[in-house]
Formats: C-alpha cells, sequence, structure tokens
C-alpha cells in the first residue's frame, strides 16, 4: 500500500541522507568565503568561514553564522575546487586556506575532509577557533593542521563566562593539547574596553598562553562596532551599543603585558 503522504517520506528521506553526508565530513553548511592578505593566517589566505556556533560573544561581528541551519550546503568537493583556482596564489605568497566561522569544530569531520584534500596538495592549513570544541578535533585533523588561530577570549572564567556564554577550562585543555603536540598557535585576544580590559584579566590570559611554548605570537585585536548592524538585522539586542574601539594607549598598555612574558605581540 503506497504512504498515505509520499512527499512528507520523501522529505524525512532526504533529510536522513543529508544528515549522513554531514556526519560523514563529505557536506557542510557553508556561510560565505573570503580572498584575503596577510590576514587569518600567513600569505593569501582563502578563508571559509562555516555555520554553526555554540558562543555568544559580546563583541561578535558575524552573528549571523550562529546557525547551522543558516548556512549553504556544500560539498568537499566544491571547496576543493574553489580551492585549487588560487593554488598557484598560495604558492608565491605562502598563503593558503583558513577555516573560519562561527566555530569550525562544529563541523569537525567536514574540516577533516578539506585539510586532508589540502594536505594532498601541499597546501598550508589554518584552523581559526574558540577551542571550545576542541575534543571534537581528531588527531587525524590536527596532523593535517599546520597552524591555529586560538581565540583565548578572557583569562579569567567569569569574564570568560560574561563575554561568551559558556566556559573557560575546556579552551585551555585545548590549547594544552595543541602544545603537547608542538602544533604551531597564533593567539588571538579581542580587547574590548569595560569587558576584557582589566588588567588582571589581560594577565590571566598571559598566565595561560606563556604556558604553551608552540605560540608563535600574540595578536590584540582591536574591538570595532563593525557587526552592530548585522545584530539589529537579526533582530537581537547588541550588548555592547556606545562601546568604543581601544585607544592607543590601552592598546600599548594591553600588548605590554604580553611582551613582559616575553611573547612575541602584534
Amino acid at each position: 500500500m503506497a504512504p498515505s503522504h509520499p512527499v512528507a517520506v520523501e522529505l524525512t528521506d532526504r533529510h536522513h541522507r543529508a544528515l549522513a553526508l554531514a556526519n560523514d565530513g563529505a557536506t557542510g553548511s557553508v556561510h560565505s568565503w573570503e580572498l584575503v592578505t596577510a590576514v587569518d593566517g600567513p600569505g593569501t589566505r582563502l578563508t571559509i568561514f562555516l555555520s554553526g556556533c555554540l558562543l555568544r560573544c559580546q563583541y561578535c561581528h558575524n552573528p549571523d553564522t550562529w546557525k547551522l541551519r543558516d548556512g549553504r550546503v556544500t560539498t568537499v568537493e566544491e571547496i576543493m575546487d574553489r580551492i585549487r583556482r588560487y593554488q598557484r596564489a598560495f604558492v608565491v605568497t605562502g598563503g593558503g586556506v583558513t577555516v573560519s566561522g562561527g566555530e569550525p569544530l562544529m563541523q569537525s569531520a567536514f574540516v577533516g575532509r578539506i585539510f586532508a584534500e589540502c594536505r594532498r596538495l601541499g597546501i598550508h592549513t589554518a584552523l581559526d577557533t574558540s577551542g571550545y570544541l576542541g575534543t571534537r578535533a581528531s588527531d587525524d585533523l590536527l596532523d593535517d593542521t599546520d597552524l591555529v588561530l586560538l581565540d583565548v577570549k578572557s583569562g579569567l572564567p567569569d569574564t570568560y563566562r560574561e563575554v561568551t556564554g559558556r566556559e573557560l577550562a575546556p579552551t585551555i585543555a585545548f590549547g594544552g593539547r595543541l602544545a603537547e603536540r608542538g602544533t604551531a598557535v597564533w593567539v588571538r585576544f579581542v580587547l574590548v574596553p569595560g569587558l576584557t580590559d582589566a588588567r588582571d584579566n589581560v594577565e590571566a590570559v598571559a598566565d595561560i598562553v606563556q604556558r604553551w611554548p608552540n605560540v608563535e605570537r600574540v595578536e590584540v585585536l582591536p574591538f570595532h562596532q563593525m557587526g552592530e548592524d548585522k545584530w539589529h538585522r537579526l533582530g537581537l539586542t547588541y550588548p555592547l551599543h556606545g562601546t568604543r574601539p581601544p585607544d592607543d594607549a590601552l592598546l600599548e598598555r594591553v600588548r605590554q603585558q604580553f611582551r613582559a612574558r616575553g611573547l612575541t605581540v602584534f
């Protein structure tokens, strides 16, 4: 007997097939692409922004990447076709591919497949992550990762929770794992006046980072307001309305706190 709702059955089957492909890493939810120079890693980079993130950072400038379902379902083959277009530029500039988000480790199997293909082609890979989902990064994925851009959003657990809505400990654990492996890391710290700029919070970040000998540099990124319009378009209340970017004196104070630990700072 034919099913009473054949369209619903067809949609359900299609949904299950899509989930199976996503779980296997054959497809992923992609928000956007960007070709950049001297950003998101060395050289000319193709940065792939994936959808999905569990953190809710107050200063997030891409809140439209929070939900997996809002991205475009894309195959690994489509990704690699685009990457190959720029392969010559990567060779000439010492660049490569960066996977960002959102939080790329929400789709760790997809990232793993992309990086494995990049490794086969000799293309440099960088993973831009908060580290909160670091346990999802398999050893195989990290074997194919040349650089991790690790966002250490705060050093004090209470401040981290205020900034992100989540806990700091997973980021520290992931950073420790990368240190044990000897994976190259660039630490990123977003400096927000009145939120992350407290001297003891910066000292706590520096304490954490100093323990990781694989950290090649610390990037102190000044807060900006460029994401506020996106929050409004999504019907979200922007928590940092009216917050000004840090001035030069504050930027230099914070950078000096990291330099005092012998860290290379940008």
